[in-house]
């Protein structure tokens, strides 16, 4: 059984994460929040202590500093805290010198995101491959549980694939995982999460049709679908962390992931794009100051977390899954929804960091009771999806099951 939690980063993904185990550290213990920057940390503990969700007020609830690229530092800290569990909701630039200490402290990890080099972007496929499952051998050999993508997408997606596996399914042909967010900010332009890493995402789109991967241009095909609770809402055809695992661990013909868009952003979008800013490639002023287009954007848009008192409107994630069982044709989408404005009444965040930052904390109770203490390196899709479901039903992302769902309709190529 392993006890005590160091959460490594202070975002809005970090705070949702921090008020969930600190309401379950019966079971997960102490609670350390770490980052460069400690007032951060301090921030989301004042918000913890202002709810009263320290569940065992017996248990600490406190913050350190820290750089997670330097590897003797971070193992110095994982055992001056006597943290077991390491949940990594830092930049994905850190991933493998987190990784690395905890292999080195003998502790459990595990991450929401794929490990990103700084001056490389959307390598080619298997993204998991280039990185992390480099250290699977590792991992096993020394008995570290590392649980790689245990976010929502990826993560929660994944169990739901897994899900689809193991009750609904004998063959599976086709599997959509559908990204929509019904919310409105009132701001004129911003993302959902961490924008120089949001744009990352937006170079290339690799995905996974007939059983080869494919590559299409980003925002090029387009479809409209009628979301439970949510409404028809446009997604388009997008690469994502958790199509280079579920190819490998999934038998499936197709798995294709969508996020949705509305004509502001991509329009937006467009047009910074076209200007460069949304290059990760250094340039110099005329004052020969270097400065990278990216980095500059990300300071001018709003921070996620700061979107959180004034969003309304909900989320829908989930996965359209096609296929056979005892012989006959079967379709379900496999989903959740959730309210902006419930997530900010409930921990001080809005939704999308809510279904981020939620799944890490019900992996970490149950890496804490055992069950997912697999002594290796795993995708989410690897491990029995009923216990994870199970409480993610409870600690606010319950999971439905639509049998019949509305159709899958034709995409469209729009660019």
């Amino acid at each position: 059984m392993k006890k005590n939690v160091l959460i490594v980063g202070a975002g809005g993904v970090a705070h949702v994460a921090a008020h969930k185990c600190a309401m379950n550290n019966d079971v997960l213990g102490d609670i350390c929040i770490a980052s460069r920057t400690k007032a951060k940390c301090d921030k989301i503990i004042e918000s913890v202590k202002k709810k009263n969700h320290l569940k065992d007020k017996s248990k600490k609830l406190y913050s350190r500093q820290i750089n997670a690229l330097d590897i003797p530092e971070t193992v110095k800290l994982i055992k001056e805290t006597g943290s077991q569990i390491i949940i990594n909701l830092a930049q994905a630039y850190v991933n493998m010198s987190l990784l690395e200490a905890c292999i080195q402290a003998g502790v459990a990890y595990m991450d929401t995101a794929i490990h990103e080099e700084p001056n490389k972007v959307c390598e080619d496929p298997p993204w998991y491959a280039n990185y992390e499952w480099k250290r699977k051998d590792k991992c096993r050999v020394n008995n570290i549980t590392a649980i790689l993508g245990a976010g929502f997408d990826p993560g929660v997606v994944n169990a739901y694939c897994a899900l689809a596996v193991k009750h609904y399914f004998d063959k599976i042909d086709t599997i959509d995982i559908m990204d929509v967010n019904a919310g409105n900010h009132g701001r004129y332009f911003a993302t959902n999460f961490d924008p120089e890493i949001n744009f990352r995402e937006f170079k290339k789109v690799w995905t996974w049709i007939d059983r080869k991967w494919v590559m299409e241009k980003v925002h090029s095909i387009k479809m409209m679908y009628d979301f439970p609770v949510v409404g028809e809402q446009p997604v388009y055809l997008n690469g994502h962390d958790e199509l280079h695992s579920l190819s490998k661990n999934i038998d499936a013909n197709s798995i294709r992931f969508w996020m949705g868009f509305g004509d502001h952003y991509i329009n937006v979008f467009t047009v910074l794009t076209n200007l460069g800013m949304t290059s990760e490639k250094p340039i110099k002023t005329a004052e020969g100051v270097e400065v990278v287009p990216l980095k500059v954007l990300k300071a001018i848009l709003p921070d996620p977390s700061s979107l959180a008192p004034n969003y309304t409107g909900k989320t829908c994630i989930g996965n359209y899954v096609k296929g056979e069982k005892d012989g006959r044709h079967r379709e379900i989408f496999i989903y959740n929804t959730c309210d902006h404005a419930e997530c900010y009444r409930e921990v001080e965040s809005q939704a999308i960091s809510y279904t981020a930052g939620v799944p890490p904390v019900a992996a970490a109770m149950l890496i804490a009771k055992g069950l997912w203490d697999v002594r290796t390196m795993v995708n989410v899709e690897e491990l029995d999806p009923d216990p994870f479901i199970e409480i993610l039903n409870k600690i606010g992302l319950p999971t439905v099951v639509e049998e019949h769902p509305k159709p899958l309709p034709e995409s469209k190529r729009v660019r």
